[in-house]
């Protein structure tokens, strides 16, 4: 599978630059400065979560340009550095941005590297269907239509990733959604992408959003698949690192 050895799958505009994170203001803005000259570089930030235990002062940021020149905001934060490491150590990237997850799943499907839907031969992205509009719809002859939500994975607790970080209604009306199409005789999966290197299987944060893990329970005994992959972050890009197992105790509700 892609690892840094070859080039990105999503790679990051040139012009990318490390600056150091200062706060979060209000809901998509971060503050951050830049270590050479204390410049103030704020950036744009889609992630919405509550990055739990991610926002920490002084932590390296990787910002990359807009590709709109009107846009107010000139940085978008990509990934913040593992907390915990050296001043000047090259950082472990924990990649922030929320829209990563739906690109690389057509990146993957289209490099013909997602054995789960290798078969299917049309992507199309951001598909309505009942009450909810899902990340992608992907269809073939003589097979069910397959689709797909797509959920970043930032946080890990007990050398397991977990999703949310905050409590997530919108993510629990996709359990429910994915779970009708299922019933109906469709494919329905959950591809969670867990952009940072530690952590070695996968659960829902039942701390978090109890609710949400009941949820996440049901869809699986109802027959909704569980994709869990890695992704590698670096200042390059982003590279599709390998699959993570369920947690031992979710992995046997998925069967």
């Amino acid at each position: 599978m892609s690892d840094t050895t070859v080039n990105p799958l999503l790679p990051f505009p040139p012009g990318c630059r490390v600056a150091r994170f200062v706060r979060r203001e209000k809901r998509f803005t971060a503050i951050t400065i830049d270590p050479i000259d204390g410049t103030e570089l704020r950036a744009h930030t889609n992630n919405t979560g509550s990055m739990l235990g991610l926002l920490r002062p002084g932590s390296p940021a990787l910002l990359s340009p807009a590709q709109n020149p009107a846009r107010r905001l000139r940085w978008t934060l990509e990934a913040l550095g593992l907390p915990g490491e050296e001043p000047n150590a090259t950082p472990n990237w924990i990649g922030i941005n929320t829209l990563t997850p739906n690109r690389l799943l057509a990146a993957v499907w289209r490099a013909g590297q997602l054995p789960e839907a290798r078969a299917y031969t049309r992507f199309t992205p951001e598909f309505r269907t009942g009450h909810s509009r899902l990340d992608a719809r992907l269809d073939a002859a003589g097979l069910p239509p397959l689709y797909v939500e797509c959920k970043n994975v930032t946080l890990v607790e007990d050398d397991q990733a977990q999703f949310p970080d905050a409590a997530s209604e919108r993510g629990r009306k996709h359990l429910d959604e994915l779970t009708r199409l299922r019933a109906e005789g469709c494919r329905a999966a959950l591809f969670f992408l867990v952009q940072r290197p530690d952590g070695h299987c996968f659960a829902p944060a039942e701390v978090v959003d109890p609710a949400y893990a009941e949820g996440l329970a049901h869809a699986l005994a109802a027959g909704v698949e569980a994709w869990v992959w890695r992704a590698r972050v670096d200042a390059d890009g982003i590279r599709l690192a390998g699959r993570l197992p369920l947690a031992p105790c979710w992995a046997a509700r998925a069967r």
